[in-house]
C-alpha cells in the first residue's frame, strides 16, 4: 500500500445523521490517501447515501506544474461513463413515441450509413450487439494526429463504413463506441440540433446538473491530464469521443444524476429496468445493459460503469440495496492511480463490509511447501507453487500471477487487485484454499487434489516468428506494444512496465504476473490484431 502525506489531501466529513459505520469518514479519507501519491496524478472521490452526499475527498495534483491540488469541485471527463446518459436520452425519445428499441438503421439512418448495418436495432446500439466495428479500434485512427481535431456525428460514422462487419447482429457481444455515435446521430435527427443540446435540453438541464457538459462547448476548463504517471497525456477534441465518452463534470454532479436516474427521475420504471436487463445475444447473458454494467462489491448487487480516455480515468458505482452510491475521477489515464480500486474500496467502508487489510510479509518459502499443489472446485483449479523465490497462482487456462503471505493462512495480489486467498488444513488433514475473487464475501471452495505437476515447455518459437507478432497495437487510446526481448517477447500497455510472456503456441501466449492470455489473430493470413483475455473479457487490439 502506498504511504501519502495526509496535508495532500481535502475531505469534508459525514455528520451523525448519516447511516454510514461510525469513523467512516476517516476511514474514507484513509482509503483516498492510499489511492494516489502526493505529489502525482491524483483522485476525487464522493460518497452519497440515499440521494445525499455523505463524504466528498481529493488527493493528488490538478496540475503538476503549479503544484495545484485536486478539489472536490474540480472538473473531470466523464469518459464512457457518459454512455448512460445518452442511453437515457434515447429512451426518452422511445416514451415519446417516436423511436422504438427494435427499430433499425435501415429506417432511421438509410442513407449515412452503409447497407450492411441496416438491420442492426437501436437495443442492439445500445447493449453492444451490432457488430458494426468500433471507431476506436481502428488501426491508427487513434493516434494524436487524429484524435487532436475536431470531427463531426458523420465523419466518426464514416471512420468504419467500409470495414466489414465483426459479427451478425445480436449474435454476439462487443463493447462498441461506434454503436454510441450512431444513438447521437440518432438524437440529432430527430431533435435538429447537437446531441449534447437535447441532452442539456431534455435532462441535465431540468435537473440541475450544470457542471456537465459536452467537452467540446464553450465552460470551465477540466484539471489537467496525465499519461504513465507524469507525462501529458495525448491531445483529444472532445468531439471525438462524441456520445459515447465526450462529457465532463464534477464527481458531485455524478451523485446528483445517479441519485435521479435510480430514484426514478430520469425515465419511466419500464425503460430503467430495460437499462439493467443484461443483454442475451444468442441466449448468452453478459452483465450489460443500456450504458450500464451489472456486477457486485463484496456481495452486493451493483450498477454502474467505467471509463476510460486520455489523460483520465473513471468509475461510478451503485449499489440498490444501500442506496449507495459512489464516483472516483482521476486526472491520470495510467500510472499509480486506480480509481476503480478506490472506489470499491470506498463502497465497502460505507456498507460496512470493508475489505480486509493486507500487507505483504516476509516468509521463508520452504514453510509453505506442504500448501503447495493443485486445488480444484465448482469454480476451475488453481495451481499454488513458488518458482525463482516468489509465490504464484495459476488458473488451469491461465498466466502465473505471484501473490504475497499477509501471515496466518491468507495470501494475495499486492495494492491493484482485490483478490486474496486463504489455504487451511481441512478436517481431513489436506489442505484446502478459499479463494475471494475481488474481495467477495463468499469464497470459492478448493480442495487440493495433488502435486504441482511439471511445467512442459511450449517449443520455442523462431526468430522470424518473434518478428512477426512484434510491433505496435491500438484499442481506443490505448496501445499495447509487443517487442523482441531476447529469446521471447514483451507486452506493454501505455504508462506501463513490460510484462513477459510465455509461449503456448505460435500465436498464443500468457503473460507472467498477470492473470491473462494474449491471442494474436489472422484473416487471410494477415496478422490484424491481439485479442487479451483478462477478468472474463476480451479485448482486441487492433494492428497498427
Amino acid at each position: 500500500m502506498r504511504l501519502v502525506a495526509m496535508g495532500a489531501m481535502m475531505v469534508a466529513a459525514a455528520t451523525a445523521a448519516d447511516a454510514t459505520p461510525p469513523g467512516f469518514p476517516a476511514r474514507a479519507s484513509a482509503v483516498l490517501a492510499s489511492a494516489a501519491p502526493a505529489d502525482g496524478p491524483g483522485i476525487v472521490a464522493v460518497v452519497s447515501e440515499n440521494g445525499r452526499v455523505v463524504w466528498r475527498g481529493a488527493a493528488g495534483k490538478a496540475n503538476l506544474a503549479t503544484g495545484a491540488p485536486l478539489a472536490p469541485a474540480s472538473l473531470f471527463r466523464y469518459a464512457s461513463i457518459s454512455k448512460q446518459f445518452t442511453a437515457a436520452l434515447v429512451l426518452k425519445y422511445v416514451e415519446d413515441g417516436r423511436l422504438g428499441l427494435d427499430d433499425d438503421l435501415g429506417k432511421l439512418l438509410p442513407a449515412e450509413t452503409p447497407e450492411a448495418w441496416h438491420k442492426v436495432t437501436v437495443r442492439q446500439l445500445l447493449n453492444h450487439t451490432s457488430g458494426i466495428p468500433s471507431y476506436t479500434s481502428k488501426p491508427g485512427f487513434m493516434a494524436e494526429a487524429n484524435t487532436a481535431r475536431a470531427i463531426t456525428t458523420r465523419q466518426l460514422i464514416d471512420v468504419t463504413r467500409d470495414m466489414p462487419m465483426d459479427f451478425a447482429p445480436g449474435t454476439q457481444f462487443r463493447y462498441n463506441n461506434t454503436g454510441y455515435v450512431l444513438l447521437s446521430a440518432i438524437v440529432e435527427k430527430l431533435s435538429g440540433k447537437p446531441w449534447y443540446a437535447a441532452l442539456r435540453e431534455r435532462i441535465t438541464g431540468p435537473l440541475g446538473l450544470t457542471s456537465i457538459r459536452c467537452g467540446c462547448e464553450p465552460g470551465p476548463a477540466v484539471v489537467e491530464s496525465y499519461t504513465g504517471g507524469n507525462r501529458p497525456s495525448q491531445k483529444i477534441d472532445m468531439t471525438v469521443p462524441s456520445g459515447a465518452g465526450a462529457l465532463v463534470g464534477t464527481a458531485e454532479d455524478l451523485a446528483r444524476w445517479a441519485a435521479a436516474l435510480h430514484g426514478g427521475k430520469v425515465v419511466k420504471p419500464a425503460s430503467y429496468q430495460a437499462m439493467i436487463t443484461p443483454a442475451m445475444p444468442a441466449g448468452a447473458t453478459e452483465k450489460y445493459g443500456f450504458g450500464l454494467s451489472l456486477g457486485d462489491v463484496r456481495g452486493l448487487a451493483a450498477i454502474g460503469h467505467n471509463g476510460g480516455i486520455p489523460g483520465f480515468s473513471t468509475e461510478s458505482i451503485y449499489v440498490p440495496s444501500k442506496k449507495l452510491f459512489v464516483a472516483a475521477l482521476a486526472n491520470s489515464d495510467s500510472g499509480a492511480v486506480n480509481p476503480g480500486i478506490a472506489a470499491r474500496r470506498l463502497l465497502a467502508e460505507a456498507a460496512g463490509i470493508p475489505f480486509p487489510e493486507l500487507k505483504a510479509m516476509p516468509t521463508d518459502l520452504r514453510t509453505l511447501e506442504p500448501l503447495f499443489g493443485v486445488y480444484s472446485g465448482a469454480g476451475g483449479q488453481r495451481r499454488f507453487f513458488a518458482r525463482d523465490g516468489k509465490l504464484y497462482t495459476q488458473r488451469a487456462d491461465g498466466a502465473r500471477v505471484e501473490a504475497y503471505w499477509a501471515g496466518g493462512d491468507r495470501f494475495f495480489y499486492g495494492p491493484d487487485s482485490l483478490s486474496y486467498f486463504a489455504v487451511a488444513t481441512g478436517a481431513d488433514g489436506k489442505p484446502v484454499m478459499t479463494f475471494h475473487p475481488n474481495g467477495a464475501l463468499a469464497g470459492e471452495t478448493l480442495a487440493r487434489t495433488g502435486p504441482v505437476p511439471p511445467e512442459a515447455a511450449a517449443a520455442p518459437l523462431t526468430p522470424a516468428q518473434l518478428d512477426r507478432l512484434a510491433g505496435s497495437y491500438a484499442f481506443g487510446p490505448a496501445t499495447m506494444t509487443i517487442a523482441r526481448s531476447g529469446a521471447g517477447l514483451t507486452a506493454q500497455l501505455t504508462g506501463q512496465p513490460p510484462i513477459a510472456l510465455d509461449s503456448i503456441g505460435p500465436n498464443e501466449f500468457r503473460t507472467v504476473g498477470v492473470d491473462a492470455r494474449l491471442v494474436f489473430e489472422e484473416e487471410t493470413g494477415k496478422l490484424v490484431r491481439v485479442v487479451l483475455h483478462q477478468n472474463g473479457r476480451t479485448i482486441p487490439f487492433a494492428r497498427q
